[in-house]
């Protein structure tokens, strides 16, 4: 991790699939006079498309530098720092390879790069093939994004099945439709929760756990101070604290591979026997406060009451 007196690189990362509109939105992004003000900018483009930058219509000349790396082994610490004392940049734009996968980018940057922002492109007329092909990558590039656009989006497409894959993955992010005939529309479809987060005690139905998971990992602070009760998986080893464990689920985003223990910590003043894959049902009060098993603030769960449970019927856990 970078010193707290190191001056933290701005990365702005665009992702998509080839031809999805990443470079032409990257363009109007640097042509903006409010986005280019001067800054040295490294420009690393991950993959050539048909379409090509045009640095006449940057309103400051000279301040962007345009590195190409296509090989997979190029992205590495290294080579990127290369190219920073190269170009001397002050902040860093990506467009980045569909094909590889964001975690790559995160473990390779050099540890004073810092994402401020992730935006995700698709062709909509393509976006359903790709997903029921390589819903793994689709995953993998919804999951870090605040806003995804729909490009070339088509009137007689229907935005409630695009909205429905990008909210099988992430709450947060904000959707876009860019219209065949210039108009632009943001989405705008609720997405109700399937329980109550007002009630003082909030019961998570089994088929409901993944949904609420990611809501609270999302927004802790809604959950602050509120009574939860939810069926799960306790474990622990000896990096927790005395009286700390974790509780949670298996939960699967799109595939078996990519199956994954989710859970929050949980504090207990009573001694308990914590049996490996033993199923029980947990009542506890939502503290958000900062826990050495978080990097920041997070939910910890104090625990009231613990009972044994039967498992669910599907014991892996999903958003669908």
């Amino acid at each position: 991790m970078p010193n707290d007196q190191e001056e933290i690189i701005p990365v702005y990362l665009f992702v998509g699939f080839l031809e999805s509109g990443k470079t032409r939105f990257i363009q109007e992004t640097l042509e903006d006079k409010r986005f280019n003000t001067g800054e040295r900018t490294l420009l690393l483009v991950c993959e050539e498309g048909i379409e090509e930058f045009d640095f006449s219509k940057f309103p400051k000349k000279g301040c962007v530098e345009l590195r190409v790396i296509e090989d997979k082994e190029d992205f590495n610490e290294a080579n990127l720092m290369r190219l920073m004392d190269e170009t001397k940049a002050e902040r860093v734009v990506i467009e980045y390879n569909g094909m590889w996968l964001i975690n790559d980018l995160y473990s390779n940057m050099p540890d004073d790069w810092g994402v401020y922002q992730t935006m995700m492109f698709a062709d909509a007329s393509t976006f359903m093939q790709y997903n029921a092909n390589m819903r793994s990558l689709v995953v993998d590039k919804l999951n870090s994004c605040e806003l995804v656009v729909f490009n070339r989006f088509e009137k007689s497409m229907d935005p409630n099945e695009f909205h429905k894959i990008v909210r099988g993955v992430s709450r947060r992010s904000d959707i876009c439709y860019e219209y065949t005939d210039g108009q632009v529309a943001y989405d705008d479809i609720e997405d109700p929760l399937p329980f109550d987060v007002e009630a003082d005690h909030i019961i998570i139905k089994d088929e409901d756990f993944a949904l609420w998971y990611r809501d609270i990992m999302d927004d802790p602070e809604k959950y602050d101070g509120k009574k939860i009760t939810f069926k799960a998986l306790a474990a622990r080893n000896n990096k927790f604290p005395e009286n700390s464990f974790a509780v949670g689920r298996h939960i699967m985003t799109c595939c078996v591979e990519d199956i994954q223990y989710c859970w929050c910590v949980a504090q207990y003043e009573k001694p308990i026997d914590l049996k490996p894959k033993h199923w029980m049902m947990v009542t506890a009060v939502i503290s958000v406060q900062r826990h050495k098993l978080y990097r920041g603030p997070g939910p910890v769960l104090y625990i009231k009451e613990i009972a044994d449970a039967a498992p669910p019927e599907k014991e892996v856990a999903t958003f669908y």
